[in-house]
C-alpha cells in the first residue's frame, strides 16, 4: 500500500525505516500560457516537494533518481532533465550533490516508438480499421515501456535503499503494480498540488467554452 503526504496528517517516519522505499513525485510542467496564479503554484509545488522529501529523508536518505523520459544516468542524464523540466531538474541536482545517482530509467527505442504511436493515435482519422491497427501497436509498446521501467527500478534499487521517482501520476499507476513488494511506494502530495489541478481543471473549461463561442 502506498502511503501519501500531503495535507493529511503524516504518519511516523520510524516505522518505514529498512527494506526498500520509493518517494514518488508527480511530475508537473510550466505552461508558459497559463494565468499568472499557475507560475506561482507551480514554483510553489516544487519548493514543498523539496521539504516534503527531505522529511522522508528521515526514513531513508535518496540514493537513486528515476525521472520519466530519461534515457541517461549521470550528467547527461541532468542535462536531459535540465532542457526538459528546470525545476525537477533543481531538485535532481540538489539530491546528486548530497551522494543519490541519477539512473537511466527509460529505454530510447522503446520510448520513442511509445511516443510515436500516441501522436499518431491523435492524428488516426475515420478508418476503425487504421484507428484499431494503429492502438494496438500503441498499446503493445505502451506495456513494454512499463516492463522495462518496473525493471530498471526493480533491478537497481538495492536493499535498504530509498529512490526518488518523478514522473506523471497516470504513468506511476501503471507502472506500480509492477514493482516488487517488498518496495515501500510513498506519494508525495503537497498542498500546491491540488491547488493547480482546480486550476487546470478552470483552464480547460475556459478554453472548451472558448471554443464553442
Amino acid at each position: 500500500m502506498a502511503e501519501t503526504l500531503g495535507r493529511i496528517s503524516k504518519p511516523s517516519v520510524d516505522k518505514f525505516k529498512g527494506g526498500r522505499k520509493l518517494y514518488c513525485v508527480p511530475l508537473l510542467i510550466n505552461i508558459k500560457d497559463a494565468p499568472q496564479q499557475y507560475h506561482e503554484k507551480y514554483n510553489l509545488y516544487w519548493d514543498q516537494v523539496a521539504e516534503h522529501v527531505n522529511g522522508l529523508e528521515k526514513a531513508g536518505r535518496v540514493s537513486k533518481i528515476y525521472h520519466e523520459g530519461i534515457f541517461s544516468s549521470g550528467e547527461e542524464g541532468l542535462d536531459a532533465i535540465k532542457e526538459f523540466n528546470e525545476r525537477s531538474y533543481q531538485l535532481v541536482k540538489s539530491k546528486c550533490e548530497q551522494g543519490a545517482e541519477l539512473q537511466a530509467l527509460e529505454d530510447r527505442d522503446i520510448f520513442n516508438e511509445y511516443t510515436d504511436w500516441l501522436m499518431a493515435l491523435s492524428v488516426v482519422g475515420r478508418s476503425k480499421k487504421v484507428a484499431d491497427k494503429v492502438l494496438e501497436y500503441y498499446r503493445d509498446a505502451s506495456d513494454r515501456r512499463d516492463e522495462h521501467v518496473a525493471k530498471r527500478i526493480n533491478e537497481t534499487l538495492k536493499e535498504g535503499e530509498a529512490g526518488m521517482l518523478i514522473m506523471s501520476d497516470e504513468y506511476r499507476m501503471h507502472i506500480q503494480t509492477q514493482l516488487q513488494p517488498d518496495i515501500q511506494v510513498f506519494l508525495v502530495r503537497p498542498p500546491a498540488l491540488n491547488d493547480i489541478q482546480q486550476l487546470i481543471r478552470e483552464m480547460l473549461k475556459n478554453k472548451l467554452q472558448t471554443s464553442n463561442t
